[in-house]
């Protein structure tokens, strides 16, 4: 199988949030297992969200469509991650949210992410329009 490569223009990046890789978060490998990174890149992109003002509890939510990760470096018990988040490839119903995981401490890049999403409408049980309201606070989203 081929490997993935993610690569972002560092323009796409709108947001950063730290979190702490915690005991619980270690594998038997004795490093951040792939489970809890993508909890924490989940986390990140909540966070993204909400100080967006982007609701993730209305009727048009957002729900992730795929994910695609490549680990670069191990990261351990008490590390201190930055999660970089941004936007973008929009269309009429969604996009991507790009990540760019590092470890600030040594500079490290850790891990990229790119989650796609798509806006559903869970009483009519359809994927419906991106809102505008969301297009408009990301103008580097490249809408078509």
């Amino acid at each position: 199988m081929a490997r993935i490569s993610l690569q972002f223009p560092d323009d796409q990046f709108c947001y950063s949030t730290d979190l702490t890789v915690r005991i619980t978060d270690i594998n038997g490998a004795n490093h951040l297992g792939n489970d809890s990174m993508i909890s924490m890149i989940s986390e990140a992109r909540a966070r993204f969200l909400f100080d967006f003002g982007v609701e993730e509890t209305t009727d048009d939510q957002i729900i992730v469509t795929d994910l695609a990760t490549t680990y670069l470096a191990e990261a351990y018990t008490r590390d201190e991650l930055r999660f970089e988040v941004g936007v973008m490839d929009f269309n009429k119903y969604g996009g991507d949210i790009i990540f760019r995981v590092t470890r600030p401490a040594d500079a490290t890049l850790i891990a990229m992410a790119k989650s796609g999403f798509v806006f559903f409408d869970y009483r009519a049980k359809k994927v419906v329009a991106m809102p505008e309201f969301f297009a408009a606070k990301f103008p580097r989203g490249n809408r078509l």
